[in-house]
């Protein structure tokens, strides 16, 4: 028996076409995992032709190549979370500075970034109460920083 190709509607356990085998209960899964190329593996194994065996090249060059899929299903995974986080940190570090930004039809707004909103999953911008992405930004310069009010000094009743 030979496995080419393998879905993501493979179910996880293999019925067998034996009808005095016990029923086995199948469930849809999304993703495969080396469990189920192992389980497929075996099964071929079971059912292969003994006067034509597989070759043993054949299963470990299945094997690296289910491998290599895995591990850059992986790293997809792993990159979409860095760059998510990057631009929570882009982001943050936009706080307080002025910067211009592109409203999508030609027009430029620049003002000192006050917030950052993240309710919608990425981080965007609060620059006078509207909210901007972090792809709009075309300019970033140092924010104003306001002088600070010195409190006022009282003095107690009686001159102490």
């Amino acid at each position: 028996m030979q496995v080419s190709a393998l879905t993501p509607s493979s179910t996880s356990s293999l019925t067998s076409s034996d009808p005095t085998a016990p029923a086995t209960t199948t469930r849809k899964k999304t993703t495969l995992d080396q469990g189920d190329f192992l389980k497929l593996l075996a099964k071929q194994f079971q059912t292969q032709d003994p006067m034509k065996p597989m070759e043993d090249t054949s299963f470990i060059a299945q094997m690296a190549q289910f491998t290599s899929l895995e591990q850059t299903s992986t790293m997809s995974k792993d990159i979409a979370l860095l760059r998510a986080n990057q631009d929570f940190v882009t982001a943050n570090s936009y706080l307080g500075r002025s910067v211009t930004v592109d409203h999508g039809d030609g027009t430029m707004e620049t003002g000192n970034v006050s917030a950052i909103d993240a309710s919608g999953g990425s981080p965007e911008l609060v620059i006078a109460g509207k909210n901007y992405s972090l792809s709009a930004v075309l300019r970033v310069e140092p924010g104003v920083v306001p002088t600070p009010v010195p409190p006022p000094v009282t003095t107690a009743p009686g001159g102490v």
